[in-house]
């Protein structure tokens, strides 16, 4: 391990210095790909170096136990080693889970459905909460979003909504949201104060490009007509939306957001694209034994993920145990807590894997 520890590093300090070539710091596309590259190596190279430091002090420590002859700095020095050690234990396991290999999915953007499910309008309304609170989230994070299509219902819900996130990990973040969540609440509409259950879906797809999904022009059926709902005179006189059906697999996507048929048509592309990308992925994870998944699960959005409880102001992750009684704020866009814990529990997972296939191997 410390092997590849001290070759990341001597790899961090490689890159600093060719960002600060004149050349290099020039030429702002090859400059902006070695700091992005750099930037993620960072959480690594930094928990590396407290971890020799820690190392250097036990060192230190150590030391006075075998040679130095006063009693109160003995017992000083005793004291403290304990707890550097308890550091370095901690760093070590961190180090490890940082050294899990990522997936190679995690720099992409993403597309992300959110439908209503079981629930009738209540679970619309919550799709909608849903759709508000990633909208949020992403903000936080200074993400760029895009509405791709919304389907309303009568009462302010969304029977569904699609939307592109783009930015820094945006999958490698946003894929543990992939499931059915589950509300449970005294609807709006509900006059006798009980307390329903419904549920959203959500699936998060990686975007991906025509090198990584091939699609021939003559498996596809477009059809052009007349967009409906909000988008002022132009939206219901021109023929700008698309549906565009997928022979082979059936998949059809619809888009009718942008007043332009070419734009509508290119988003539904890159909708098609990530189903179809998706639906490949899912034939390969398919095949991996039961006992391998992660801890967090599939990702498939049939797996119920997820407990919003509103009279308790209670979230349940049913993937990891964990339960968080600030759901007030959760839905409000503060997920980061919750998805740093997905995101540990993830790797833990994929290392506990690789243990044992060493061990069985």
């Amino acid at each position: 391990m410390f092997n590849r520890l001290d070759a990341v590093l001597e790899r961090f300090e490689e890159l600093g210095d060719t960002m600060g070539q004149p050349d290099v710091a020039s030429d702002q596309e090859r400059f902006m790909k070695l700091a992005r590259e750099r930037s993620q190596l960072e959480p690594l190279v930094e928990a590396y170096t407290k971890y020799k430091r820690v190392r250097r002090d036990i060192e230190g420590h150590q030391d006075i136990l075998d040679h130095e002859n006063d009693a109160e700095l003995v017992t000083m020095a005793r004291e403290e080693l304990e707890q550097l050690k308890r550091d370095a234990d901690a760093l070590e396991t961190a180090l490890k889970l940082l050294l899990v290999p990522k997936d190679p999915n995690d720099s992409r953007d993403v597309i992300v459905e959110i439908r209503g499910g079981t629930g009738g309008e209540e679970a619309a309304l919550f799709a909608a909460d849903l759709y508000r609170m990633y909208s949020r989230y992403a903000e936080t994070k200074g993400w760029k979003q895009e509405l791709i299509s919304l389907s309303e219902s009568g009462v302010g819900g969304m029977k569904e909504v699609v939307f592109t996130l783009s930015g820094d990990d945006v999958y490698g973040t946003m894929k543990y949201e992939s499931g059915v969540h589950r509300v449970q609440r005294v609807p709006a509409t509900e006059a006798s104060g009980r307390i329903h259950t419904s549920a959203a879906t959500v699936a998060v797809l990686p975007e991906v490009e025509d090198v990584d999904v091939s699609i021939a022009e003559n498996d596809l059926r477009i059809d052009i007509y007349r967009a409906g709902g909000k988008g002022g005179q132009n939206v219901n006189k021109v023929e700008t939306a698309v549906r565009m059906t997928h022979i082979p697999t059936g998949i059809v996507v619809t888009c009718q957001e942008e007043r332009s048929q070419l734009k509508n048509r290119q988003k539904a592309m890159k909708v098609l694209r990530a189903r179809l990308y998706e639906q490949r992925m899912g034939e390969q994870n398919a095949e991996i034994s039961a006992a391998r998944k992660s801890m967090v699960g599939s990702g498939d959005r049939s797996d119920k993920i997820r407990t919003y409880n509103f009279p308790q102001n209670r979230l349940t992750d049913h993937r990891i145990g964990l339960t968080l009684y600030n759901l007030s704020d959760i839905v409000n866009g503060t997920l980061e807590d919750l998805i740093d814990k997905l995101k540990v529990a993830d790797r833990t997972a994929k290392l506990q894997e690789g243990i044992e296939g060493r061990s069985g191997a």
